[in-house]
């Protein structure tokens, strides 16, 4: 097999329509060297000669596993730790302070990725909420990344946006084979919950939160598919809690109910 296997229209067309389906995202015709980059290696591994035969192979797919994969690979977003840092300087300044003391305090990371922003909220809790409880969740559409973000481990690359009193108090850095790594702590771990969620189905029963970070996956949807998702999320956030979206982010015109209490930043009246 070649190097490269060109794309057509009709089988970009496929993945475009499924992909729609089974995740709400709109792949616009600019990505179709994207689709193709990402896939290339699976069509390599099975041998087959063009896109369609392995659009074929993963919608006749019993066991749904390669699907997982294809799903994984198109839908895999960069991240990095406290990502929009003005988001957790509001959570640290306005919402943390107001956190009733002894009572539970969730936050929900909606499409979490590779666990950078969720542990980015949870060492925000822990360093504000001293004796009060919290949980942090975690949840993204794609298996594998969900499996790297519950092993906590990172190359050095990935956390230069990690202030260094954090990074000294809540991670390990690796040595011999592990060097150029780090570990986030494990008592830290363990209250982060991670989960697999389709945004674009029923919701799990997850319980209500404080806060909802929904960053950087509505520029994937539609108009349509915001207002969708947006008003599955709605009743699990509590009366006067916060719902929170990327800055190149809009609710114009996908909800009306919230009110806008800071750029991005939405609250449950």
């Amino acid at each position: 097999m070649s190097d490269t296997v060109s794309i057509d229209d009709h089988e970009f067309g496929q993945f475009q329509t499924w992909l729609y389906r089974a995740a709400g995202i709109n792949l616009s015709p600019a990505k179709k060297a994207l689709v193709a980059g990402r896939l290339f290696k699976r069509l390599k591994h099975y041998e087959l000669q063009s896109y369609g035969e392995y659009f074929k192979l993963i919608m006749n797919d019993q066991r749904k596993g390669e699907l997982q994969v294809a799903l994984d690979l198109l839908t895999t977003n960069e991240t990095y730790f406290f990502r929009e840092p003005k988001h957790f300087d509001f959570l640290r300044q306005h919402v943390l302070p107001q956190a009733a003391p002894g009572r539970m305090f969730r936050v929900w990371s909606a499409a979490s990725s590779t666990g950078e922003e969720p542990y980015s909220l949870a060492m925000t809790l822990a360093e504000s909420l001293g004796t009060t409880p919290w949980e942090v969740i975690g949840s993204d559409i794609s298996s594998q990344v969900l499996a790297k973000a519950r092993t906590g481990h990172y190359s050095m690359e990935r956390i230069e946006t990690l202030p260094q009193p954090l990074l000294v108090k809540y991670c390990l850095k690796g040595m011999g084979r592990q060097e150029g790594t780090v570990l986030i702590d494990k008592a830290l771990r363990n209250r982060v919950n991670f989960i697999q969620v389709n945004l674009n189905e029923a919701l799990p029963a997850l319980g209500e939160f404080e806060v909802i970070f929904l960053r950087n996956v509505m520029i994937y949807f539609d108009q349509q598919t915001k207002s969708q998702v947006v008003a599955r999320l709605l009743p699990l956030l509590k009366r006067g809690g916060y719902l929170i979206i990327s800055h190149s982010e809009s609710l114009h015109g996908v909800n009306d109910t919230l009110k806008l209490v800071a750029p991005s930043i939405y609250r449950k009246p």
